[in-house]
């Protein structure tokens, strides 16, 4: 299901980075002095109570623009808005209410959309006494805070969590969801098109043409495919005005959604940082993901072109290097065929589950093979292992000190369970937690796996 969304609006230079990334736990977005800092939106998973969403943030809103900068960012922060589930009016309650603040206020009364209206600056308790004169633009709850010295931000999160529409579950059924997903003009309708044998996206040589999710029932010999296409992923900066400008939500929804990702690439445009950021945000999902790369028909080859692009991509992709590479020309139809039934087995490897025993069989011939690291004398001694999920395969491992494994065994255990059980094109996830057993797996007489 889509997480909802949870917009940052507001003049410039009010403190909305600063609260954005005092919410999210972590410096994303670019915080100074100077008004105008964020030009793009940002957005980050955030979590309270409970409850998991999307937080978004916005340039200044400034009406009257007086440069064309200004006007893009001014309507892309709208566009924003006119996304979003519920809107954070941020304001400054150290220059107080303030002309620009009711013209913000005039337009987010427009759009009927929930409002809580945030006054950053309150430092102190003057002024969280002189904040209660925002109550004059008439938009309801009213939340004073410091971004800066993170008082008051648990208050505004109690209210978003109130105010939060609860996504409704998506119903569970047999079709496979796969997203196809990556930047404009990669030929993502066109692969589409290709799959269903018939003109169902708009394909264009325009950059962006898409601008909605579709998504697309397909009957194939493997089982039914709900086939999600998407809107193209722009680099930061490089975002044009209107409708596409949200696209990038929707898109970020659609893998949300889905079980398996295609990420499409461009073979003659190479592998770009926003390839890269999008598998780093399928990756975050848990979602099994394919490496498409298009236009091959167009690449001039040689014997060694398809090794060679492939090294070239394990080396840009060695953070999921899991995900299986697919050559393909959606123009021509050059395999093709090839992409449903291999996120089929992705799937298959999403949802497998490896019983206990098993597990532990292999766990003890690991640590045979590669014995757990040490610290200051202090060696890491693992119990057992247990499956506690799916979607993607979640591992817990029962330790006797957390704090001593080390992030490069946490890769060879993953490696192990990869050479036993597969787990192809998905992400897996390993826990540790403390524990206590009679004996330790790998010792000498050491404990039966169950």
């Amino acid at each position: 299901m889509a997480r909802p969304l949870v917009a940052i609006v507001g003049r410039p230079n009010v403190g909305k980075s600063t609260f954005f990334n005092r919410v999210v736990g972590r410096q994303l977005a670019i915080t100074e002095a100077e008004p105008g800092t964020t030009r793009d939106r940002l957005y980050a998973e955030a979590e309270w109570a409970g409850v998991t969403f999307t937080l978004v943030d916005t340039g200044g809103l400034e009406t009257g623009a007086t440069t064309d900068l200004v006007a893009k960012v001014c309507d892309q922060a709208l566009q924003a808005v006119s996304e979003a589930d519920l809107v954070l009016f941020m304001v400054d309650g150290k220059d107080g209410l303030v002309p620009a603040d009711q013209e913000v206020a005039q337009i987010l009364r427009q759009t009927n959309k929930p409002v809580i209206t945030v006054v950053n600056k309150a430092d102190n308790p003057e002024r969280r006494l002189q904040a209660v004169e925002f109550y004059r633009l008439g938009l309801g709850e009213l939340e004073p805070v410091s971004a800066l010295q993170g008082t008051g931000i648990g208050d505004v999160l109690d209210l978003v969590v109130q105010r939060l529409p609860r996504p409704e579950p998506e119903e569970k059924t047999a079709a496979l969801r796969l997203a196809i997903v990556g930047h404009p003009n990669v030929g993502k309708s066109s692969l589409l098109n290709a799959l269903l044998g018939e003109e169902r996206a708009i394909v264009s040589e325009a950059p962006g043409t898409t601008r909605d999710a579709l998504d697309t029932l397909l009957d194939t010999p493997w089982g039914p495919a709900v086939i999600i296409d998407t809107a193209g992923i722009r680099r930061r900066g490089r975002v044009e005005p209107g409708v596409e400008r949200y696209s990038v939500m929707r898109a970020l929804r659609a893998v949300d959604r889905a079980e398996v990702v295609a990420l499409v690439l461009d073979a003659q445009e190479g592998v770009t940082a926003q390839d890269t950021h999008i598998a780093g945000y399928v990756r975050d999902q848990g979602k099994g993901m394919i490496l498409v790369v298009n236009k091959w028909d167009v690449v001039n080859k040689t014997a060694y072109t398809s090794a060679e692009y492939e090294k070239l991509i394990r080396a840009e992709f060695n953070f999921v290097d899991y995900a299986p590479t697919l050559f393909l020309s959606a123009k021509t139809g050059q395999r093709v065929k090839r992409l449903v039934p291999l996120a089929f087995e992705i799937r298959a490897e999403w949802t497998r589950r490896v019983p206990t025993g098993v597990l532990n069989q292999v766990l003890a011939e690991a640590l045979e093979k590669h014995a757990p690291p040490s610290d200051r004398g202090k060696a890491l001694r693992i119990y057992y292992v247990t499956q506690a999920g799916v979607e993607p395969p979640t591992f817990v491992f029962f330790v006797n000190d957390v704090s001593l494994v080390h992030f490069s065994y946490q890769r060879y255990l993953e490696n192990q369970l990869r050479d036993a059980f597969g787990f192809r094109g998905t992400p897996l996830r390993l826990a540790f937690r403390p524990g206590r057993v009679a004996k330790v797996l790998g010792s000498k007489g050491g404990r039966k796996p169950p």
